[in-house]
């Protein structure tokens, strides 16, 4: 799959690394703790090929665009329902694609995991030399930031709420709602409490549980069962597991969400975010490792 109703993007990147940023996905620390920790994990002809395709940006790290796909949202609307699998029957616990991988005019592939599918084969194309109309920088930017959605447990979420979008409540005093805590509240009031407001100090603190206590973990992300990297059905899978077992309990409409729902889900999302790191790691050093 290459196109799958995602359009051929030629324009000029640069135009749009500059637009105001919006608050999607992880939200800007998330998707910069996935990249940070998939850059550590990078070989160095991923790492090589990774700053060539940059440099159409004039970035030199892939952490600091790894939010360019939410800031562009606006300017590239169709790109908004690939951001997402929202699980569309209300009692299921399950991915399933050809029910849930829809756009909300019931176009199939049109969800983070088709996106995701998308992207990889772009990115196979442009190391084998295929001759394409496609932006292979804008590839690997929407590949790295998609590979983040999918393991946000509410980017999976149930449709009917919309992930967790229309289940408004309370952050300790904080009004917002159960998907904003997910993409944010959650991570800073963690870098608030245990690293002094720094992200960097997030990301090296689950880097170091990455290459210790979660190692045996980690081998085991970064391989799908009898198919090729990357797997996003079963990380889509995982995320809708994890919203029903930690995201939505607790969260009704109305409520307050303190240190009890804290310190009993931030565990949680630091191990999904760790998930997308080693698996964006994986993927991109598979893909650069072709001829």
């Amino acid at each position: 799959m290459r196109s799958c109703g995602f359009p051929v993007l030629v324009s000029s990147l640069s135009l749009l690394l500059f637009l105001v940023p919006a608050i999607h996905g992880w939200g800007k620390d998330g998707h910069y703790t996935i990249c940070k920790l998939a850059e550590s994990m990078f070989t160095t002809t991923t790492a090589s090929q990774v700053q060539t395709l940059l440099e159409p940006t004039g970035a030199t790290d892939l952490a600091s665009l790894c939010s360019w796909a939410d800031n562009v949202r606006e300017y590239l609307p169709w790109s908004a329902a690939l951001h997402f699998a929202d699980i569309q029957d209300p009692n299921s616990c399950t991915f399933q694609y050809d029910r849930d991988c829809v756009d909300t005019n019931g176009v199939l592939d049109r969800c983070v995991v088709g996106a995701i599918n998308n992207y990889t084969g772009q990115l196979f194309d442009y190391m084998n030399g295929t001759q394409t109309s496609y932006n292979y920088t804008q590839s690997l930017l929407f590949l790295s930031h998609f590979m983040g959605d999918v393991h946000q447990p509410l980017h999976c979420g149930h449709a009917v709420d919309l992930g967790g979008n229309e289940i408004d409540l309370y952050w300790y005093s904080t009004s917002t709602n159960l998907h904003h805590v997910w993409d944010t509240n959650m991570i800073y009031s963690e870098e608030d409490d245990f690293y002094s407001q720094s992200v960097d100090g997030l990301v090296s603190a689950i880097n170091q549980n990455m290459t210790g206590a979660w190692s045996n973990l980690v081998q085991s992300w970064q391989i799908c069962s009898g198919s090729p990297l990357p797997c996003p059905s079963v990380y889509a899978n995982e995320s809708i597991q994890a919203a029903c077992q930690w995201a939505y309990p607790d969260a009704t409409a109305g409520s307050t969400l303190g240190d009890s729902y804290f310190y009993s889900r931030y565990p949680i999302a630091n191990t999904r975010m760790a998930a997308a790191g080693a698996r964006l790691a994986a993927t991109l050093n598979n893909i650069f490792a072709s001829p």
